[in-house]
């Protein structure tokens, strides 16, 4: 029985394309998978703690091999809890949408608590930068509101795919599969088809995830 930690990262909820897909996704995954569970993780409903003060001198101590005080050990123990959560669970999943080319502001906190020496990647001077979060795969469902084609003059200012599956792979991830839901905005008949067609790829992807 594998653990999924569902990452909701949307705050239209319903009327969130990428959480439609990711929905369908799930929705074909569970009839493979029917004892595996699901773990829904909102960042636009539930708080994270902040990333400052006594946490980030914390961070700085692990980073030049000093031990913590007692304010920065205290401080580190919420962002262990996020690091155990997300390493406690099997497979992934995240809808997101693209905001200002890149991602919502709550994934990026989610994101800068999680990716921390000593807990999702290491490093040597023998060999570099490691991930810990090991034989693991993701499935990302996205959405933005313009088109940003490989090799287009558009591409370059798409900063929420190739950051997405840069971050994760630099913790260790091998297994990404992104679908993504582009335009949205614009032409109804145009969206709902690229809907159609996304959700339809996150089927195929879900029945050998």
């Amino acid at each position: 029985m594998s653990r999924i930690l569902y990452l909701q990262a949307s705050p239209r909820a319903a009327q969130s394309l990428s959480i439609a897909v990711a929905d369908a996704f799930l929705e074909t995954y569970r009839r493979h998978h029917p004892a595996d569970t699901v773990t829904v993780l909102n960042l636009f409903q539930n708080e994270l703690p902040p990333f400052d003060g006594a946490v980030l001198d914390a961070k700085y101590a692990v980073l030049n091999g000093k031990p913590h005080t007692p304010e920065q050990a205290e401080a580190w123990k919420a962002v262990t809890r996020v690091a155990s959560e997300f390493a406690g669970h099997d497979k992934f999943v995240l809808a997101a949408a693209m905001w200002n080319f890149s991602i919502p502001y709550r994934l990026k906190h989610y994101l800068d608590l999680l990716i921390q020496p000593g807990l999702t990647f290491r490093f040597s001077p023998a060999s570099g930068y490691s991930g810990l979060v090991t034989g693991k795969p993701a499935f990302l469902a996205l959405a933005r509101g313009g088109e940003y084609p490989p090799g287009s003059p558009a591409a370059p200012f798409d900063f929420q795919r190739p950051y997405l599956e840069t971050i994760l792979g630099f913790i260790g991830f091998t297994e990404i599969h992104t679908v993504t839901v582009e335009p949205t905005l614009g032409d109804p008949e145009r969206t709902a088809r690229s809907l159609g067609e996304a959700r339809a790829k996150a089927a195929e992807i879900a029945r050998t995830f």
